[in-house]
């Protein structure tokens, strides 16, 4: 069930901030995870599963899945694209290009002139810079005329993987 657009502040009640505690750094690796929360917190399954599913409806929280470790599969060539495309094209070409299966990130963002005139990033992941390179000129492709330039910026090393660590009071 995709969640909806969060437009404002939503109050929580003190359980489901519980609840996004527990599970922001994932869900609990057993057989049985919704039980595992519910343990933790107190209630049954059934209410960790009617609490999330109320949390993503609200659009508080975006999604639940898995998230595979692309470094432990072998992926270890991560090159961020940064792309100048032309603005009357980058949405529609955004939305193409974030379906290609190599791109796990793509984003549309601000031109910082007159040093950085890139406005889409899409993150590229393969065994090899090769790998990575071969990706990019599919995504040019995509991009034909609307692409000014680009570049790759390659991952040296993992500082942070973590999503957003909400705050307890």
């Amino acid at each position: 069930m995709p969640a909806r657009q969060l437009t404002g502040v939503v109050p929580l009640e003190a359980l489901d901030r519980q609840l996004i505690a527990a599970t922001q750094s994932g869900l609990p690796l057993v057989p049985q995870p919704y039980e595992a929360l519910g343990a933790m917190l107190g209630v049954d399954a059934r209410e960790v599963q009617a609490r999330l599913a109320a949390l993503l409806e609200r659009g508080v929280i975006r999604r639940i899945g898995a998230v595979a470790n692309h470094y432990r599969l072998g992926y270890t060539a991560n090159g961020m694209t940064v792309w100048d495309v032309d603005d009357r094209h980058v949405d529609e070409l955004g939305e193409r290009i974030g379906r290609l299966a190599g791109v796990t990130h793509c984003y549309r963002r601000t031109r910082a002139l007159p040093g950085w005139p890139y406005n889409l990033f899409v993150m590229l992941h393969s065994r090899s810079r090769a790998g990575v390179e071969l990706q990019a000129q599919a995504v040019a492709g995509i991009l034909g005329e609307a692409c000014r330039g680009h570049e790759i910026l390659y991952s040296t090393r993992v500082l942070k993987k973590t999503g957003l660590r909400l705050a307890m009071p």
